[in-house]
C-alpha cells in the first residue's frame, strides 16, 4: 500500500475496498509539492483546507514576538494537519515543512463526504484527532517532567513507532528529518544541551545518527530509559471490530 494516510488509518481498523478507494480518491487531488524550510499555513490565515501530508515531515509552531520558536508537533508521512480547523475563523498557529514536503489539500465538503459515505471511516477520522491530542499531551508531560536525555529518548522513540506503523523503518533505523536545533526548539532546550544530549545517548551505545540516519541499537533499553509506553499512540488496532469483512 504506497498511501501513508490509509496505512496510518488502518492500523486501527480496516477497510473495504471501495472504502480504501474512497480515500485514495479523496487524498490523489490538489498534490502539491513544497521545499525545505517553507511556511505551509501562516497564523492569522483562515481555513480554507486540510493538508495531508504524503511525502516530507512537516512541523506545527508557535513563534514569539522576538524570534523564538517552539515546535509542538510534527508532521509525518500520513498525518492530517488539523482535520477539524474548518470551526475556527482564523489559525492560531502555523504549519511549515522541514524537508521537501508533497502534500494533498483536503477540503471540508471532501471530508464531509467521506465521513457520510462511511460510518468506519467517520469513526476513523476521529481517532486520528484523539490520537493526535494524546501525543500532545505526552509532549507536555514531556516538557514538564521528563529530564533532557528522557526528553529526547522518548521523542526518538515515538518517531520510530510513529514510522514504522507507516512503513517507514527498516529494522529499528529509521531517517530522522530534522535538525539539532529543530530538536531544540521541539524539546525546549539549547542547542548545546540537545548536542550533550545526542552525545550521552551515543556514548551508552543507546543509538547511532550517521547523516540523517537514526539507528537504536537497543529499543526496550531506550524505552526504559525513557519511561515509554506506546499505548498513548493508540497503533495496536483499537477498531478491530469495525473491520470490514
Amino acid at each position: 500500500m504506497n498511501n501513508p494516510f490509509i496505512r496510518k488509518l488502518e492500523n486501527f481498523t480496516r477497510f473495504s475496498q471501495a472504502e480504501r478507494k474512497a480515500l485514495e480518491d479523496a487524498t490523489g487531488q490538489n498534490v502539491r509539492r513544497l521545499g525545505s524550510r517553507e511556511d505551509i499555513v501562516n497564523e492569522g490565515d483562515e481555513p480554507r483546507a486540510v493538508n495531508l501530508v504524503l511525502e516530507g515531515w512537516a512541523c506545527r509552531y508557535k513563534q514569539l514576538q522576538d524570534g523564538r520558536r517552539q515546535i509542538i508537533a510534527f508532521f509525518l508521512p500520513g498525518d492530517l494537519c488539523d482535520p477539524h480547523i474548518f470551526t475556527l475563523r482564523q489559525m492560531d498557529h502555523a504549519v511549515a515543512s522541514l524537508t521537501p514536503v508533497t502534500l494533498a489539500r483536503v477540503t471540508q465538503p471532501t471530508i464531509e463526504g467521506l465521513t457520510e459515505s462511511s460510518t468506519r471511516i467517520a469513526e476513523t477520522l476521529w481517532w486520528e484527532m484523539l490520537h493526535n491530542a494524546a501525543v500532545q499531551r505526552e509532549w507536555t508531560v514531556s516538557l514538564g517532567q521528563r529530564s533532557a536525555v528522557e526528553r529526547l529518548a522518548h521523542l526518538l522513540c515515538e518517531l520510530y513507532m510513529r514510522l514504522r506503523a507507516v512503513g517507514l523503518t527498516e529494522g529499528t533505523a529509521y531517517d530522522l528529518r530534522v535538525t539539532q536545533a529543530d530538536l531544540a526548539d521541539t524539546l525546549g532546550l539549547s542547542s548545546v544541551h540537545v548536542n550533550r544530549t545526542i552525545q550521552e545517548l551515543r556514548g551508552a551505545g543507546q543509538i547511532t545518527w550517521k547523516g540523517r540516519r537514526l539507528t537504536i541499537h537497543d529499543l526496550p533499553a531506550l524505552m526504559a530509559l525513557a519511561l515509554f509506553d506506546p499505548n498513548y499512540l493508540h497503533l495496536d488496532h483499537e477498531g478491530a471490530h469495525l473491520d470490514a469483512q
